[in-house]
């Protein structure tokens, strides 16, 4: 599944109600942990890719079946942009900044990788119980980021 990000703040809001459809033939609960953990991590990307690139974007979104119990989720944010993404320090009182210390954070796994003249930046969340990461443990670890954050451009 995928979606068309236009280079419009608008379309972060609209990508998080396009995911939250996806969810509903999944077997993934709108109120389930992971529902609320991926739903983050689609506005911290799509938000990147609009933010930092300008350039039309495009999300894709691969979901289990609602009769496997125990899968793996992939978000994708793919934009024109061939810049990596680069590490940036910022201070407590800056208002944006940690985008990807916070993917980093809640998701099982996450990279990037050249795709085409641009880049696709992705991240996993393993169905599972045991290995999700939530937003309370993102907490416990947020002392590693402190001051220190990722920016996707």
């Amino acid at each position: 599944m995928q979606l068309e990000i236009r280079p419009d703040p608008a379309e972060v809001g609209r990508a998080r109600r396009w995911a939250r459809s996806r969810l509903a033939g999944s077997g993934i609960g709108a109120d389930e942990p992971l529902a609320e953990t991926l739903i983050l991590l689609v506005s911290e990307l799509v938000t990147n890719a609009v933010v930092h690139t300008g350039r039309p974007a495009v999300l894709r979104l691969s979901l289990p079946g609602a009769e496997e119990e125990s899968a793996t989720v992939r978000l994708e944010v793919a934009d024109r942009s061939g810049r990596a993404p680069v590490p940036r320090c910022v201070d407590g009182d800056a208002t944006g900044g940690r985008g990807l210390a916070l993917v980093d954070g809640l998701a099982d796994r996450w990279g990037w990788s050249v795709e085409g003249s641009g880049k696709s930046i992705w991240c996993e969340l393993d169905r599972c119980e045991q290995s999700q990461k939530s937003a309370a443990a993102y907490d416990i670890e947020a002392t590693a980021y402190e001051g220190f954050a990722f920016e996707a451009v």
